[in-house]
């Protein structure tokens, strides 16, 4: 996938979200742009994990 194809599927996404969410995708974005490459594989991956174990924190949060 070319890199314009890439950022036309990013800006669609974009367009859905509200402002609240796009700050947020924006301060993230912006965290990563002086982080070397490992330090933001080890972020994707963290994200990850969270994102499918969501349920069972919120189930030990409770």
């Amino acid at each position: 996938m070319s890199t314009k194809e890439i950022k036309d599927k990013i800006y669609k996404v974009l367009d859905n979200m509200s402002d609240d969410i796009l700050e947020d995708v924006l301060k993230y974005l912006k965290s990563l742009t002086n982080k070397p490459g490992s330090n933001i594989i080890l972020s994707q991956n963290l994200g990850r994990i969270l994102e499918e174990d969501r349920n069972l924190l919120e189930r030990l949060a409770q």
